[in-house]
């Protein structure tokens, strides 16, 4: 008596029919019986679809690439007459043949999908294993150049495993540090694209702090601002399709810092606009003081002082609710000493200089220097060019000597000497740091013609009548430059005079003697108006 056992890939029951279902739904065909799996006495099976396998348990899996089913005993079809497969109770089988016994195949599990980076065509295929040995023999190279290959191999190890992922990290950051000394910004850049399949399974957090460590690294290299932003875009474009907002928020904050330095006022102003609004929705108070700063950065460049103003209270604002890390305080310092010297309040400035510059100090933040230049700055302006030397001799001015605090030295001695060919030499010896920086070279311009103004009154006061010439001869300057500066100081009332060009010469007309008598001559007038107008309001009551 032959055993038929058949097990039809397509036309599984359902889980919840009737037995007299399932029989239907799986009887053979006479087809099927030709080319189905047989149970002879000897227990032999043959199999025409070597797919199927019979488990432990008397139930038929079917082992497909698509597909794999498990079907009942009861599905199985026996023919009439013939006895039970094994004769165990319910007809669970006791014994089965060396193929039917075989455990059901299972596809390999490979856990995590690997990981590799797509290297560039100048560094090897093949890849080194991601462990600590790597990195040592990477470490010990005998040049930048072999260091960087053996990182690029460690990187493309395919392991997910989690100590592999935590060398890769290492390797990656190993990687970037070795690129920034051999200023090679374009594999920066392209680091990013070919460490994509990687972000993919390391956690988002992970991703942030690599992909923002790279663009800090890249703009470590002088000359690349274009390179920066082009490459901040890409990122951005990247985060958006990945939706991964809390980095694509962090990223455009960073371009739009990029494109403030690069004068880029409109666009920045249009991505800072639509990221504050997201943020402040989010609430998030660290990022929102980064943000208001930009914008307080921003209108101060726009010449918009009121918004500034509005930016950096908003910015203060929201610092007040959470810890703020020194170097952003000290920011915040600096940008509100600079909009308090703008509105000519030097004192409360330097107080947010001297802020700003102990928090930079104590960071080693290259920004301490210019808030100590600042700093000096505001004692010139305040008329305390005498501290200025001090300050510079203390302990911590010591610290930071160079141009930047030779320039500052030079003013102070050409403003405590009043003279204007001293200021102009200091100008034209220390161009880039005086009249490079925005902030300083805006101030040492009004202050050059303060000055400028003081040594013409000066000048003048003895004559009635003098050359501009001779004014000029005095003063070192230029005629033409010393005839428009006083045309422009008559025009402003500084003193009462006329400039005869014909003949090149200045006249100074004494000033008029008011007398006491009309300012009490005004005064009684306005009075007697003020009396007038209250009796008419009272005969206005009587009438009425």
């Amino acid at each position: 008596m032959g055993f038929y056992l058949v097990a039809h890939q397509t036309h599984a029951p359902p889980a919840r029919c009737s037995a007299a279902q399932r029989r239907r739904s799986i009887s053979p065909s006479s087809s099927q019986r030709r080319s189905g799996l047989r149970l002879g006495p000897s227990a032999q099976i043959f199999c025409s679809f070597p797919q199927l396998a019979v488990s432990r348990s008397g139930s038929v899996a079917g082992i497909g690439s698509s597909a794999r089913r498990r079907l009942p005993l009861g599905g199985v079809q026996r023919r009439r007459g013939s006895p039970r497969l094994g004769g165990g109770v319910g007809g669970s089988p006791s014994r089965l043949s060396p193929v039917a016994s075989r455990p059901r195949l299972r596809p390999p599990r490979t856990g995590r999908r690997p990981c590799g980076v797509a290297m560039s065509s100048s560094v090897e295929s093949s890849y080194l294993p991601a462990t600590t040995e790597s990195l040592t023999k990477a470490q010990e190279a005998k040049d930048a150049t072999e260091s960087i290959s053996i990182l690029y191999r460690v990187i493309q190890d395919p392991s997910s495993s989690a100590d592999a992922l935590r060398t890769k990290e290492v390797a990656i950051t190993n990687l970037t540090n070795y690129l920034t000394k051999e200023n090679r910004a374009e594999e920066l850049r392209n680091l990013l694209t070919q460490l994509r399949p990687f972000f993919a399974v390391i956690p988002k957090a992970k991703t942030a702090k690599i992909v923002r460590g790279i663009i800090d690294a890249v703009a470590k290299i002088p000359g690349t601002s274009s390179l920066q932003i082009s490459l901040c875009k890409e990122m951005v474009e990247w985060t958006r399709s990945e939706k991964r907002t809390f980095l694509r928020q962090r990223v455009e904050a960073r371009l739009a810092a990029l494109l403030l330095e690069n004068q880029e006022y409109t666009e920045a102003l249009t991505l800072l606009t639509s990221l504050i609004k997201e943020v402040r929705r989010l609430d998030d108070k660290l990022l929102l003081v980064d943000i208001d700063l930009l914008e307080s950065k921003l209108h101060f460049s726009l010449r918009n002082l009121p918004k500034a103003k509005a930016s950096l209270t908003a910015a203060r604002t929201a610092a007040n609710a959470i810890y703020v890390p020194p170097a952003q305080q000290g920011t915040i310092d600096l940008q509100s000493g600079i909009l308090h010297a703008e509105e000519k309040d030097y004192k409360t400035a330097y107080s947010y200089f001297f802020e700003a510059f102990e928090a930079f100090s104590a960071l080693e933040d290259p920004k301490a220097i210019f808030s100590l230049k600042y700093m000096l700055l505001c004692k010139i302006m305040v008329n305390q060019a005498d501290d200025v030397a001090g300050i510079i001799s203390s302990k911590a001015g010591l610290k930071y000597l160079g141009p930047d605090v030779d320039a500052m030295k030079a003013v102070a001695d050409a403003y405590s000497k009043r003279s204007l060919k001293y200021f102009e030499t200091a100008l034209r010896d220390y161009k880039s740091q005086l009249e490079e920086d925005p902030i300083v070279h805006r101030h040492l311009s009004s202050l050059y013609d303060t000055l400028l103004e003081q040594n013409l009154c000066r000048l003048i006061e003895p004559y009635s009548r003098v050359e501009i010439a001779h004014i000029a001869e005095m003063i070192e300057l230029p005629v033409d430059h010393v005839e428009k500066k006083l045309s422009q100081m008559i025009l402003d009332k500084k003193f009462a005079g006329t400039l005869d060009q014909g003949a090149g010469c200045l006249i100074i007309f004494e000033d008029p003697k008011t007398e006491e008598i009309f300012p009490a001559t005004l005064e009684t007038i306005s009075n007697v108006g003020k009396v007038v107008d209250s009796l008419y309001v009272r005969s206005a009551k009587i009438m009425a």
